[in-house]
């Protein structure tokens, strides 16, 4: 697991004036909360912050989150954005106990699809029913992202949650609740043609 380090400066002035002045500043306003202390208000650098989240990591990884030189891990579990300036209004951080389990979303990486006998079809549409999984773990144990070889898909074929391959110590809590629940990651199916397109067309004609 990478560690990844976002500074932050603590702050005692509070309430929505406080945060538009925050803004204005190019800063964010952040709250951390969680674990045995308090939620405390944090500011953070707009400029790091935009350029750190473009990266997968930033939703999915344990950050350590440096305030005043203290370093707390944390997941970030809510932004805000400005509904159409390229701003982050609000974040949220949640604190991790190293010997506490969490849950987490975790992106899915799909490899080799192009390579498989479906991907190399022009027969074949390869549809992703899910980008991303909650997985259950302890804070170590939290992978960045958790890879689908895809390289063995043929038509007919559906990739369901059992068959994603865990890292150590990582669970699905979805499968707990019942087959169900093992829903469909990848589909392969069979490419509709012009002619099965056309066939209600054709019918509706005949009438």
């Amino acid at each position: 697991m990478s560690e990844h380090t976002i500074k932050a400066t603590g702050r005692d002035d509070a309430g929505k004036g406080a945060s538009r002045r925050l803004r204005r500043a190019a800063s964010i306003p952040a709250i951390v909360y969680g674990g045995k202390s308090e939620p405390k208000s944090i500011q953070l650098d707009h400029e790091a912050v935009w350029l750190a989240q473009q990266n997968e990591w930033f939703y999915s990884s344990i950050l350590s989150l440096d305030i005043d030189g203290k370093v707390e891990s944390v997941l970030l579990r809510d932004m805000q954005r400005h509904p159409y300036k390229q701003q982050i209004v609000h974040l949220d951080f949640q604190r991790v106990d190293a010997n506490q389990t969490l849950r987490a979303s975790v992106p899915l990486h799909f490899l080799n699809q192009e390579k498989s006998p479906a991907g190399k079809s022009a027969e074949v549409v390869v549809t992703h029913e899910l980008n991303e999984v909650t997985v259950s773990c302890l804070p170590k144990n939290l992978p960045e992202f958790i890879e689908v070889d895809l390289s063995n898909l043929k038509q007919g074929d559906i990739v369901h949650l059992s068959d994603i391959k865990l890292p150590n110590g990582v669970e699905l809590p979805e499968l707990k609740l019942g087959k169900e629940h093992d829903v469909a990651v990848v589909i392969a199916k069979a490419a509709r043609t012009s002619d099965e397109d056309e066939t209600p067309a054709a019918e509706g004609d005949k009438k």
